[in-house]
């Protein structure tokens, strides 16, 4: 690691994000392990498990389109404050119901639901206003690759710190510790120096606006590819992680803490491969390193699967979370380095869709699926899908260099004899 992985770091616009965000993202990991544990613990039920993922993550499905046109029609910072602040209502909200003691799972999943309205909005808008806070463009890649390295490296420590703190202070207290998380994001975003926001005349509509972006995806190959991969990976792989409390308890004979040290180790991994991407040269083959992540993935899916050697698990549990960093991460900085910087806010509200639209789907998908075939037959089927899915890069990675090496024949002067 040298300190070029850190050159982002010179604007401190970013700066400022990095550490807010860090700390925010620390409690909203601690959350999401206390509900996924709560729902758990109340109902036993994997089913229970994916229509969780479902009700937090679906309505970001839903919105996210209206989300991309509301960061490119007003001023993303005040879109960003406004959801931060709502994040913290929201779980000021859940953590007031656990501490009554009155709660039950429909409760849980109503304020799920408003979690991922508010993230239909916040996604698009904090993606976008990354692209204004670094002061060098050349360091964007870099920049959302530290982004990525920041989320899983609370990853690593939220769940962790959830799984002490559930055991030793109870589950109110998880939510409680997040919502005061929001303060650090918000006084971040206050202290940043952006340039004046000037407004700009939109002559569409919303709706019309909606349409441009959705011509502007289908004209530019490149970016489809990168959201139909995206999709399909959150749709059958991803919602691996809502069956990891059957192996804390079931497999492991375990409690909240052993549920929060194998959501560590996956976000171990994932951080490992985020610092491996912040250390790439500006200009490195990211699809190629998408390619070969996704079947990392799904070799570290199938080997945990069936492992009951606890050790060994977290080892093959930490592969699988190296090779997951890149689905979001490389597919993210292959978007924000191709998109027009008018049309950013509506793909990344697509890229937001793919990621957060399938997700809840597969996590319906494969919490039906462990109840007639298993849980370790289910996580088994979700490895050899994102092997099939790294074929399918490689069928289009191979098409991409044909065509760059019919394009360089073309383009050779014809040679005649002297």
């Amino acid at each position: 690691m040298n300190i070029t992985t850190f050159r982002a770091f010179k604007s401190r616009n970013y700066r400022l994000y990095f550490v807010g965000q860090s700390a925010s993202l620390i409690g909203t990991w601690m959350q999401k392990t206390a509900v996924s544990w709560v729902i758990y613990t109340l109902t036993h039920s994997t089913f229970m498990l994916g229509l969780t993922l479902f009700a937090s993550q679906f309505p970001s499905f839903l919105f996210s389109l209206i989300g991309g046109v509301v960061s490119d029609r007003y001023n993303r910072f005040r879109v960003l404050l406004t959801t931060q602040v709502a994040s913290m209502i929201q779980a000021t909200l859940l953590a007031v119901l656990i501490f009554a003691n009155h709660y039950q799972v429909w409760e849980i999943l109503s304020l799920s639901v408003l979690l991922g309205i508010i993230n239909a909005f916040d996604v698009p808008a904090r993606q976008s206003l990354v692209y204004e806070m670094v002061d060098d463009k050349n360091d964007l890649s870099n920049a959302l690759a530290l982004n990525s390295s920041m989320v899983n490296l609370s990853r690593l420590i939220g769940p962790a710190l959830a799984g002490i703190v559930l055991e030793t202070f109870g589950d109110g207290t998880c939510f409680l510790l997040n919502a005061v998380s929001f303060l650090a994001v918000i006084g971040s975003l206050l202290l940043m120096r952006l340039p004046k926001y000037i407004k700009k005349e939109h002559k569409k509509n919303g709706f019309g606006e909606l349409k441009e972006g959705l011509a502007y995806i289908k004209r530019t190959p490149s970016i489809a590819f990168v959201l139909i991969m995206l999709a399909l990976i959150s749709l059958m792989v991803l919602p691996f992680s809502t069956l990891i409390p059957y192996y804390a308890k079931d497999v492991f004979k375990g409690t909240a803490s052993t549920f929060g040290i194998i959501d560590s180790f996956i976000g171990l991994g994932a951080f490992s491969g985020a610092i491996f991407l912040a250390s790439q040269k500006a200009g490195a083959n990211l699809k190629k390193i998408l390619f070969i992540n996704t079947l990392v993935f799904g070799a570290g899916l199938i080997l945990f699967s069936h492992e009951s050697n606890y050790p060994l698990a977290l080892i093959f549990v930490t592969i699988a979370g190296f090779g997951m960093m890149s689905q979001i991460t490389v597919s993210n900085t292959l978007i924000q380095t191709t998109v027009a910087p008018s049309m950013r806010g509506r793909v990344i509200s697509f890229y937001a869709m793919a990621f957060f639209g399938m997700q809840p789907l597969g996590g319906l998908l494969v919490g039906s699926i462990s109840k007639w075939v298993g849980t370790t037959d289910t996580l088994m089927g979700e490895g050899i899908a994102a092997l099939l899915i790294g074929c399918l890069h490689w069928r289009y990675l191979h098409r991409e260099k044909l065509k760059a090496q019919n394009a360089a024949l073309l383009e050779q002067p014809e040679l005649h004899p002297a």
